[in-house]
């Protein structure tokens, strides 16, 4: 008898990424997985006590892959760190569109939202850069981010094509009127 193949908890949260990049959200469920991995459903339920630890898994696994995308540009040196992180962003969006809808684009209900290590990063940056405080930085950041998700999320959902240097500088002219607004000295 030949010897059965061992389907690991890594199998199945790369084939759930795989399938959510091809179909979305939507596409991770167990028959799906199972089919991709040529197996029944058995070994998803033996590594998973139920489909929302599978996404969670997944969800964390694709949030590994989004802090890879900030680590490559930040070390590319082709910004400086902060912008850095912005283009990575937008960069994610563009090329692992489903990825950053999963993590960027759901329905948080119910979820913790309280702030993410990347977030309390960049705001950090962000008061060391301009000299204020960290809740001015935080402030600052969130002013970005929502600009830049804004900008993700347009291009995620092809609603709108920029290119990178247009992205480039529409980051920069952000930035610079955030940083002028709460580094001005008559705010």
């Amino acid at each position: 008898m030949p010897p059965k193949v061992k389907i690991t908890r890594e199998d199945i949260v790369s084939t759930a990424l795989s399938l959510v990049r091809e179909g979305g959200e939507g596409a991770i469920n167990a028959r799906a997985i199972a089919t991709a991995l040529n197996c029944s459903t058995q070994p998803v339920f033996s590594n998973f006590s139920s489909m929302s630890e599978l996404k969670e898994a997944t969800i964390a696994a694709a949030y590994g892959l989004y802090l890879g995308f900030l680590e490559r540009e930040d070390g590319s040196g082709r910004y400086p760190k902060y912008k850095a992180y912005g283009m990575a962003y937008i960069r994610f969006a563009r090329e692992e569109r489903e990825l950053f809808k999963l993590l960027f684009m759901r329905d948080r209900t119910g979820e913790d939202i309280s702030a993410s290590p990347d977030f309390e990063a960049s705001a950090e940056l962000i008061g060391k850069m301009n000299g204020v405080d960290i809740q001015t930085a935080r402030l600052m950041h969130l002013e970005m981010w929502t600009c830049v998700h804004g900008i993700g999320a347009m291009i995620a959902t092809s609603f709108l094509s920029l290119d990178e240097e247009l992205v480039s500088r529409i980051i920069s002219d952000l930035y610079q009127g955030v940083r002028l607004r709460h580094t001005a000295e008559d705010d």
